[in-house]
């Protein structure tokens, strides 16, 4: 098998067709996908009519499943989640900060897959950054600055039940079924600069957010410098921003890139369902 592939033409991100994701994936297939996932870091698969249990097989291929804390699987299925947007839903729009999927776990995991079920004509784009070539174009100040570094991760902020998702979101007209924890508060550490486990490729890993502070520096300081950080890692020439289809699958490398949603359809329904490969071992 040879896929067909097509650049997104922005800083990361391709198309492949010339593959049938409804059926079950050969070693060869998955190996060629693994390799132009690790090179792209963002492959979408349009006109993928896909069911729940082709995602989960797909999910099974790239690694089998990682642990989804927070939000509630949807009935029947033990790792997907519903990432939907009701028409009317008035409460604040669902992960539109830049972050990597869970990296406050001892072992986040190495990537997402997303499917579209229900897409609005207009908006809803997911954005993308990349973190490898936002490492390599940082000005030498700031890269020393953070060599070195090891981050202090954690979801207090966004699951804890203080957290933006916590108790007050809960009184909205929030469609996601959310659910708060205390574990939120837990915390994990990762080096902000690391080499990507399969290519060695250095970049840095997570942002502000799930990025609570800094090893042995004060806050005040830690907060100043996660915050320049911030700014350079979601820069225009770092981007991608991907225009979504119905029937299309989206999987990314968590390890490379940190993405965040838009709005811009308001009136309009989204849904999509998606599942996390677990940590590359």
């Amino acid at each position: 098998m040879t896929l067909d592939i097509t650049l997104s033409g922005q800083a990361c991100g391709a198309f492949v067709r010339g593959v049938d994701l409804t059926k079950p994936l050969v070693p060869a297939q998955v190996a060629e996908i693994r390799a132009a996932w690790l090179e792209h870091h963002v492959l979408a698969f349009p006109d993928q009519p896909m069911s729940d249990d082709n995602l989960e097989a797909f999910t099974i291929a790239f690694g089998g499943f990682g642990d989804d804390p927070f939000i509630a699987p949807i009935a029947g299925r033990e790792h997907v989640i519903a990432v939907c947007r009701a028409a009317d839903e008035t409460a604040p729009l669902f992960a539109e900060t830049w972050h990597t999927d869970w990296s406050f776990q001892t072992h986040p995991p190495a990537g997402t897959c997303l499917f579209g079920i229900d897409i609005p004509p207009v908006g809803g784009d997911t954005m993308f950054a990349d973190q490898h070539k936002a490492l390599a174009a940082m000005p030498e100040d700031l890269r020393t600055r953070i060599e070195g570094k090891q981050a202090i991760h954690s979801a207090i902020y966004a699951y804890a039940p203080e957290g933006s998702y916590g108790d007050d979101d809960q009184k909205t007209d929030r469609s996601m079924d959310i659910r708060p924890s205390t574990q939120a508060r837990e915390q994990g550490v990762h080096a902000l600069i690391r080499a990507h486990p399969e290519t060695g490729a250095l970049g840095i890993f997570g942002t502000i957010g799930y990025i609570i502070g800094i090893e042995n520096m004060p806050q005040t300081e830690a907060w100043a410098l996660l915050g320049e950080l911030q700014e350079w890692q979601g820069r225009e020439e770092f981007c991608y921003r991907h225009k979504w289809q119905k029937d299309m699958l989206v999987m990314w490398d968590n390890r490379s890139v940190l993405h965040r949603a838009t709005g811009g359809y308001e009136g309009h329904a989204r849904m999509l369902h998606r599942t996390t490969i677990a940590a590359y071992s």
